[in-house]
């Protein structure tokens, strides 16, 4: 009842604020709801708020329907999650995930790695048939919190073309960074391989927005802005996201397709995974079939070199020496990467997560197909 008392607040852009408890407390109940072990729900939503706390909302509350609850009720994504391990060594872990929570499996070798580092410096984990893993940044900032640094990354199904080319072959592969700091927020640096990610469109088209001109090419070559349509032809592989970089080799295209490369090979090789065009979540027929996608993790303790304190000493300094360079004209500030995230969190952490409309009509739909007992206060 406090929940609905409260005034509504809204953001720049008329989206109405939702506090952290009603939606997680929601997104928690509707994952049981499906299916998904209590534990495991906490984890999964978690992961979601994280991504709309740092204003990443590609991959926040506004994918938990079509993202997590549809593929469940579409029989593609499994609501408990085996984790089966198949290898283990003191500083390494292969799983299999059954197509279970991703969020879920690579939480648990997350904290298995994290472990390993403490005691031998270094830990990694290859995971293989698994799911959606939310924001990559996730994981890596839970080794930062323990002083350590983080790197991930995840193969996806295909959406990138390879330099030169117009067929999407490779996913968005994030390569993702943490490092901790002396400072109150890490540098994290968390991007897809692309221009864009598939999700940022999917965005688009949620608020009714055209895609910039030159994050999409079409079989013809041509730049793609049509949001709506863009997500229909990346489906039907006539359309594919440009590698970071831009296009052909004048904007070094290739570096980004160089580097969603490597992370198609670990997320795939190191644990015998699925990849490329074996990750479309169709089959010969074009029904609905599990991703099995892979991902990685490293962490790597600085204890094991001159030690966590000064690691995060200098790694500080850097950023602040960074930040306090000379700017260009017209601009009021130079950021590190997480800088931004940290900000949108202090804006946020008393406010809530602001929802679209077309959120909105998704979490009702949920909520009344599931019997929960939520009321939003959009609804007055």
């Amino acid at each position: 009842m406090s929940e609905e008392k409260k005034e509504l607040l809204k953001d720049s852009m008329g989206r109405p604020y939702v506090s952290w408890e009603l939606i997680g407390d929601f997104m928690v109940a509707a994952f049981k709801a499906v299916g998904v072990p209590e534990e495991d729900a906490k984890i999964c939503a978690d992961v979601l708020m994280e991504s709309d706390r740092r204003g990443i909302e590609s991959h926040g509350c506004n994918r938990f329907k079509p993202i997590y609850i549809d593929r469940i009720n579409d029989g593609i994504q499994n609501p408990v999650t085996e984790y089966e391990v198949l290898k283990e060594t003191p500083t390494t872990i292969v799983v299999d995930a059954h197509d279970g929570m991703g969020m879920v499996a690579s939480h648990k070798a997350m904290e298995t790695i994290i472990e390993k580092a403490k005691k031998y410096g270094m830990g990694m984990a290859a995971i293989r048939n698994s799911t959606h893993y939310g924001i990559a940044g996730y994981w890596a900032t839970m080794a930062t919190k323990e002083g350590m640094i983080g790197i991930t990354g995840t193969n996806a199904r295909p959406s990138i073309a390879p330099t030169f080319g117009v067929e999407n072959m490779l996913g968005t592969n994030p390569l993702t960074i943490g490092l901790p700091t002396d400072e109150e927020f890490p540098f994290c640096i968390d991007c897809a391989t692309s221009i864009t990610q598939r999700g940022k469109i999917e965005y688009y088209s949620r608020i009714g927005k055209a895609t910039p001109a030159g994050m999409v090419i079409g079989h013809d070559g041509q730049a793609l802005t049509d949001s709506d349509q863009i997500l229909v032809d990346l489906t039907t592989g006539q359309a594919a996201l440009a590698p970071l970089g831009g296009i052909g080799e004048e904007l070094a295209g290739y570096k980004g397709y160089g580097y969603a490369t490597v992370v198609e090979v670990l997320s795939a090789a190191l644990q015998c995974g699925n990849y490329l065009k074996a990750l479309t979540g169709k089959d010969a027929e074009g029904n609905k079939v599990p991703y099995h996608l892979g991902h990685f993790f490293i962490v790597i303790d600085p204890d094991a070199f001159m030690g966590q304190e000064n690691f995060k000493h200098i790694c500080g300094e850097i950023l602040r020496e960074l930040r306090a360079s000379q700017k260009a004209p017209g601009q009021e500030r130079i950021y590190t990467a997480g800088e931004k995230e940290y900000l949108v969190w202090q804006e946020r952490k008393d406010k809530g997560v602001p929802v679209s409309g077309p959120v909105q009509k998704e979490f009702i739909a949920v909520r009344d197909k599931y019997g929960l007992p939520f009321k939003f206060p959009f609804e007055d």
